[in-house]
């Protein structure tokens, strides 16, 4: 008897409309202050939970790797699975809209105290927040790999070369991608491969 994997199946719930998906997506960019893959998460799997662990991991990786911001590239994702252009539109849109009307504005009013001491101190406390949710959230997800086609080895083994390369010898995130993204694309494609093969040769053939 077969069982369900849970790695694919569908999330409980999605988006209502077109104006659920604007007002979604306008108060996760409000929210979205310094460690913002920590808020997209909980708000997107936890509390909405229009996506599953394992399938926020896999478009937030597409998501990536796409031009432009990682969290705007995943909104457009989302919208345009459930209701099509117009979707990823109104996704855009809420991304956009209100932050962007917020960000002038405190833009002009950080101006003045740009420069003084306690303000880039305050920034500097900020950023440290901001690591500590992303590692935070970074380790809520390493579950989600169990159900990973390459294994959890080599996704361990993938994500420290990763680090060592970006963090440790500064490489071009580009050739980052390109080489060692290549390669965990490649060893996927073999699993996935080698699985079905298993798959079909455990299957009884039919009597001529």
């Amino acid at each position: 008897m077969a069982t369900d994997n849970p790695g694919t199946t569908e999330p409980p719930n999605a988006p209502r409309s077109r104006s659920d998906l604007f007002w979604s997506f306008t108060w996760l960019a409000l929210q979205g202050f310094g460690g913002v893959l920590a808020v997209v998460q909980r708000e997107l799997v936890e509390k909405k939970r229009w996506l599953t662990r394992e399938q926020f991991v896999e478009d937030w990786a597409v998501a990536q790797i796409m031009p432009g911001p990682n969290v705007v590239n995943l909104s457009m994702m989302i919208g345009d699975r459930h209701f099509g252009i117009s979707g990823a539109l109104a996704a855009l849109a809420g991304m956009l809209a209100v932050p962007t009307v917020i960000v002038l504005a405190i833009a002009m009013l950080f101006a003045t105290v740009a420069d003084h001491p306690v303000a880039q101190q305050a920034l500097r406390g900020m950023g440290a927040v901001a690591a500590g949710l992303i590692i935070a959230t970074g380790i809520k997800l390493i579950a989600a790999l169990r159900e990973n086609v390459m294994g959890m080895a080599a996704c361990v083994g993938l994500a420290a070369a990763t680090f060592v390369a970006v963090a440790w010898l500064r490489l071009p995130l580009g050739w980052v991608l390109l080489v060692i993204g290549g390669g965990a694309c490649a060893w996927a494609f073999y699993r996935l491969r080698a699985s079905t093969a298993t798959t079909r040769g455990d299957e009884p053939r039919s009597r001529s």
